[in-house]
C-alpha cells in the first residue's frame, strides 16, 4: 500500500531554469532583430507564399519558445502528464517499458527525460527540471508490476 505522501502530487517545471532563460533571450532578441529589419521586410518584393511561409515560421518559433517557457511536468497518483503544444499523458497501468535518459553533469542545459513506450506502441517523451518526478513514476510502475523488469 502506498503512504499517503506518495499519493500528493508532484509539480515541476518541464525545462530546467537555464534553458527557460536562454529561451527568452534567444526570443527577445528575434523579436528586436526582425524588428529592425522590417522595413528592408517591407521593401522586398513577396509572393504570397513566401509571406505566408515567413510569417507562418516566425509565429511557430515564437509559439514552441512559449512553451519551453510555460511546460509543467505533474505527477499525480498514477498519471504523469507534461503540458507541451498538445498534452502529454500516461497512466502507470498502459506502460509496457521506460528508460530514463538523464546526465546529471548537463543538467542545467538538458532536462532529464523519460522514454515511455506504452502497450499498444505508443512512444513518449517525457521531460521534466525534477528528475525526482520520474523517478517517483519509474518506482510506481515498478510497484505495480514487481516482475516487470526497468532498463
Amino acid at each position: 500500500m502506498q503512504d499517503e505522501a506518495s499519493l500528493h502530487a508532484r509539480e515541476s517545471a518541464a525545462f530546467p531554469a537555464f534553458t527557460r532563460g536562454l529561451t527568452v533571450a534567444m526570443m527577445a532578441v528575434l523579436i528586436v532583430m526582425g524588428a529592425a529589419q522590417v522595413p528592408q521586410l517591407r521593401a522586398a518584393d513577396w509572393s504570397t507564399s513566401g509571406a505566408v511561409l515567413f510569417g507562418s515560421t516566425a509565429l511557430l518559433v515564437l509559439w514552441m519558445g512559449t512553451w519551453i517557457v510555460r511546460s509543467r511536468t505533474r505527477l499525480d497518483d498514477d498519471v504523469l502528464t507534461q503540458t507541451w503544444l498538445w498534452n502529454k499523458r500516461v497512466r502507470v497501468a498502459e506502460v509496457a517499458s521506460l528508460k530514463l535518459v538523464f546526465l546529471p553533469w548537463f543538467q542545467r542545459v538538458m532536462a532529464p527525460r523519460l522514454l515511455v513506450r506504452q502497450r499498444g506502441g505508443g512512444v513518449t517523451w517525457i521531460h521534466s527540471a525534477d528528475p525526482q518526478i520520474l523517478l517517483e513514476f519509474m518506482a510506481r510502475v515498478a510497484q505495480r508490476d514487481p516482475t516487470r523488469k526497468i532498463p
